[in-house]
């Protein structure tokens, strides 16, 4: 039976880091691509996935962060995307004059400081998941754009995701790594279910 079992354990092994690689990924392009995702843990699941990939040997940190960057830089396109084909056309159809303005102070606020806004908006919950869409329905530059999400998923998701690597390389960190992943990811959850429901009692 503990043949088995331990047979059982190698054969399963290797998928396992394949589907905690897949798991980061979706979860990070949700929460960058869609507006559904804005509530989801991205920097606390970030660092948590750092610290996993110290503890253990499976997990491989270089295709950890290579997968990070992807999901963060495929989910702001796609956000990017969303806002420039339905995002602008509802704008453009809407009759309100306060909507107009809106769009049009967004345009002069993106035409200045949309590159910054797309970089810095990485590291503000919420705001990152908004802020693609938003540029994309302004019609900010593409190649601003593109550049400004590529660094901020380099600079947010690769940064972060290191951090917590190197921190669960220090010996006390790591044998209590897996502690640690539950808790960040456990308050991140709690803290955005409570902002969101105080959102809309307000």
């Amino acid at each position: 039976m503990n043949n088995f079992a331990a047979s059982f354990d190698t054969q399963l092994s290797p998928i396992a880091p394949f589907i905690f690689y897949l798991v980061i990924a979706i979860i990070i392009f949700i929460e960058t691509g869609l507006l559904v995702g804005f509530f989801l843990p991205g920097d606390s699941l970030l660092f948590s996935a750092g610290l996993v990939a110290a503890a253990r040997d499976d997990v491989n940190v270089v295709i950890l962060i290579s997968v990070v960057f992807l999901a963060a830089f495929v989910g702001d396109q796609v956000g990017y995307v969303i806002g420039r084909k339905a995002g602008r056309p509802y704008f453009q159809r809407a009759k309100s004059p306060i909507m107009k303005k809106m769009l049009l102070r967004s345009e002069i606020f993106y035409e200045k400081y949309g590159w910054w806004a797309v970089v810095i908006a990485r590291y503000i919950p919420w705001v990152r998941t908004f802020v693609p869409p938003i540029a994309g329905t302004v019609k900010m530059n593409y190649y601003k754009f593109l550049s400004a999400n590529a660094l901020g998923a380099f600079l947010w998701g690769v940064g972060i995701t290191l951090a917590g690597y190197y921190s669960g390389s220090i010996p006390w960190v790591k044998s209590i790594s897996y502690a640690l992943a539950a808790f960040f990811i456990s308050a991140s959850i709690i803290s955005g279910v409570i902002n969101y429901r105080r959102e809309n009692r307000d």
